[in-house]
């Protein structure tokens, strides 16, 4: 099994090479590499055609009775690196700014483990691409990749938390990340000189007006109880100031706590546009794009068992924590295979998506003896 020592210097070598969504070509031989070092009696890989810098890897079990599948992501994001480290990101404009490096490593970890000590149930490690963006993991469902041998029975992944101490694990009941919906919405009406607007349809206007009502949804049309947003980010209309735009296109995201909830605003926002079309007399097209971003939503049964493990394990220090309206493409996972994800705490004053984000490194060797345990405990059952 990798020592400490080892699983810092994978982290920090992957650090040092992040890239973007399906484009981690870099990242996909540095994993393949190390993959291939471990034991490979029981293990078996395989690079998707249709997903190429995917890697799964099945390790065969004694006498399995399920297949249990972990996931980490692979992909870092556009934001350039100001932490000042020794092993800072080579690639310019590119760092791993969400912890993914963190995530790989653990796998690998976990991996490294189960080659050596050959589990009871067969276990599916897929080291996916495109979190960040492209919905990585709707691509490879729908590219039939979990089919066959590869499919699994049960789900499992984790995400890094700067909140929560070094190595902790965090977890809750129902949605543990928020769904979210790109939202795009085009304004067409009829330009005109800004000293006769009785002969146009003013698009700048009727944007106000749609704005204004978009904000109601939330307020009056979702229960209180329950927690959704909607942020219009970016509106852009006109040329200049003394011509009525024809044009306008309003940007933003919207996010649920449940599938249901963000179908429901779905609904209201295309009923609030067909409004302000009829109102003003202008063509609102409204385009959402939720891709595979849907609600991490834990299995009820899983997610009661995991917490039990975590919480009774003296050596792991758990904590119970709140929903988050950030997203994640494991939700997509989760709707078509029962599972959990959760949090590991990597303590940093920097947030996620943070150019300054440092995780803690001791965080990686106690997050891997944490999922270690439980898996082994979940084989038992």
């Amino acid at each position: 099994m990798l020592s400490e020592n080892e699983l810092i210097n994978i982290r920090r070598d992957l650090h040092q090479i992040p890239e973007l969504a399906l484009h981690e070509i870099q990242t996909h031989d540095y994993l393949m590499d190390v993959i291939e070092n471990f034991k490979q009696d029981n293990l078996e890989i395989r690079v998707p055609h249709a997903l190429p810098t995917a890697i799964l890897v099945l390790v065969h079990g004694k006498k399995p009775l399920r297949t249990i599948a972990y996931r980490t992501d692979i992909d870092a994001l556009p934001v350039e690196e100001q932490t000042g480290l020794d092993f800072a990101s080579k690639n310019p404009g590119v760092m791993h700014a969400c912890g993914h490096d963190i995530h790989m490593t653990v796998a690998l970890g976990l991996l490294s483990y189960f080659s050596e000590n050959q589990p009871q149930d067969n276990l599916l490690f897929f080291f996916q691409p495109a979190e960040e963006s492209e919905s990585g993991a709707k691509l490879a469902y729908e590219e039939g990749i979990f089919q066959g041998k590869w499919k699994p029975d049960e789900f499992y992944g984790l995400h890094d938390n700067p909140t929560l101490p070094a190595g902790a694990i965090g977890c809750r009941k129902g949605t543990l990340f928020a769904g979210t919906t790109e939202i795009n919405i085009d304004i067409y009406g009829k330009g005109g000189h800004a000293a006769f607007p009785q002969d146009a349809n003013d698009v700048v206007v009727a944007s106000a007006s749609l704005i204004m009502q978009i904000q109601t949804i939330i307020s009056r049309s979702i229960d209180p109880i329950q927690s959704g947003v909607i942020t219009l980010g970016k509106i852009k209309a006109g040329t200049i100031r003394n011509v009525i735009a024809s044009h306008a296109r309003i940007e933003g995201t919207l996010r649920g706590l449940t599938q249901k909830m963000i179908l429901k605003i779905d609904q209201r926002l295309q009923e609030v546009c067909d409004g302000i079309a009829k109102s003003y007399g202008v063509e609102v097209k409204l385009n959402l794009n939720q891709g595979g971003y849907w609600p991490v939503e834990n299995n009820p049964d899983l997610t009661k068992e995991f917490i039990s493990y975590m919480k009774n394990n003296s050596t792991v220090t758990y904590i119970e924590t709140e929903p988050a309206m950030t997203g994640e493409d494991f939700g997509f996972l989760l709707n078509k295979f029962p599972g959990v994800m959760f949090w590991l705490g990597v303590k940093d004053d920097s947030q996620l998506h943070s150019a300054t984000l440092t995780p803690d490194e001791t965080s990686i060797s106690r997050g891997i003896e944490a999922i270690k345990g439980f898996l082994i405990n979940r084989m038992e059952k």
